[in-house]
C-alpha cells in the first residue's frame, strides 16, 4: 500500500474517532480530542484527493469510517451484533477494496483557466 492510500485508511481510523467522540465525548478534554480528530481525518483525506480521484477517496474514506465506527461500537460500547449488518460491512468493504484496486493516481495535471 502506497503512502496516499494510507493517508486515507488513517483518516478513516481519526473518523472513527471523531464519530466517537461526537456521540461520547462528555468532558473538554474528550471534546478537544475530537476536534483534533476532525481536523486531522479531513486534512489527511483533502490531501490524498489531491493526487487519488477525489470520489474514490471520499468513498473509501467514508467506507472505512463506516465500517470501523459499526465495529468500534460492537467492540468498545457493547451494540448489539447483527449478522444482517456484519454481512452489510463486508459488502462494503468490497466494494471499497473495489475501488481501491480500479483507481489511479492522477497521470497528468490539467492546466488552468
Amino acid at each position: 500500500m502506497n503512502k496516499i492510500w494510507m493517508s486515507v485508511v488513517i483518516a478513516a481510523l481519526f473518523e472513527v474517532g471523531w464519530v466517537i467522540g461526537l456521540k461520547h465525548a462528555s468532558g473538554v478534554w474528550e471534546w478537544a480530542g475530537t476536534f483534533v480528530a476532525i481536523v486531522v481525518s479531513f486534512y489527511l483525506m483533502i490531501a490524498a484527493s489531491r493526487t487519488l480521484p477525489v470520489g474514490t477517496v471520499y468513498a473509501v474514506f467514508v467506507g472505512l469510517g463506516t465500517a470501523g465506527t459499526v465495529i468500534a461500537e460492537i467492540v468498545l460500547f457493547g451494540a448489539e451484533i447483527q449478522l444482517a449488518k456484519l454481512l452489510m460491512i463486508g459488502t462494503l468493504l468490497l466494494g471499497v477494496i473495489g475501488l481501491k484496486l480500479l483507481s489511479h493516481g492522477k497521470t497528468e495535471e490539467k492546466g488552468g483557466a
